[in-house]
């Protein structure tokens, strides 16, 4: 990504957010980088300059280095001495360790969430989106389809801090998925599994969904480390 781009993307999202009118200024900071890293929008590798960052999202360099830090605690930049702060690009144990944490966090989600008609619509609708998007041969919308997808089973258990996390989860997840930029049609083998898997939370059976989730995540993570290889 070049540098207009990476200002480009900085420059919306601090017009859009409002940072100077909020009181937790670093949250806010790391929230915009996270959910930049998560949609796509800075990729893996990619250096975010400290100045140019601090004077398009009008904070003090301070404030962004405690913003960093939160990032770092996640997984998703790392400081290279004498070289500045870098998207993380993620190794084999990362999509091990990412696929751990969606074991305990999406089944458990699964198991506890509250799947009333209303939230297996919204779900359906997601599906509907990423199949038209197949049909259109539109990637990146596939792509964006399945991370919607996922935020939503865990926005069932009617957490905030559950759904926060999710976040963190989903940023390292598309870090993860730039490893398979040679099999561009990843995502969308996972469009007819986020169905099936729908289908049986709109019939209630619980057991059979946390099953079909856990082998969904045993044939995901399989796939990634063998293109990781």
């Amino acid at each position: 990504m070049s540098d207009a781009a990476l200002e480009e993307l900085l420059a919306d999202e601090a017009v859009r957010r409002g940072l100077g009118d909020h009181a937790h200024v670093p949250d806010r900071v790391a929230d915009i980088l996270r959910r930049l890293i998560a949609s796509g929008g800075i990729l893996p590798g990619t250096k975010v300059p400290e100045v140019r960052t601090t004077e398009l999202l009008g904070v003090s360099r301070h404030t962004l280095r405690t913003a960093f830090q939160t990032l770092a605690a996640e997984g998703l930049v790392e400081r290279r001495p004498n070289r500045g702060v870098f998207v993380h690009s993620p190794t084999v144990e990362d999509i091990r360790e990412t696929y751990r944490v969606r074991r305990v966090v999406e089944i458990g989600a699964v198991r506890q969430g509250v799947f009333d008609p209303h939230a297996v619509e919204a779900l359906e609708s997601i599906i509907a989106a990423a199949r038209t998007a197949v049909a259109a041969d539109d990637l990146p919308a596939v792509a964006q389809a399945n991370q919607q997808f996922h935020r939503l089973i865990i926005a069932q258990v009617g957490s905030d801090q559950l759904s926060t996390f999710m976040e963190q989860i989903l940023a390292r997840m598309r870090l993860v998925f730039h490893t398979m930029r040679d099999e561009p049609t990843f995502h969308t083998f996972y469009v007819e599994r986020n169905a099936r898997l729908t289908e049986l939370l709109r019939h209630g059976d619980r057991a059979a969904a946390e099953a079909y989730l856990a082998d969904y995540f045993d044939a995901a993570e399989q796939q990634l480390l063998e293109t990781m290889g």
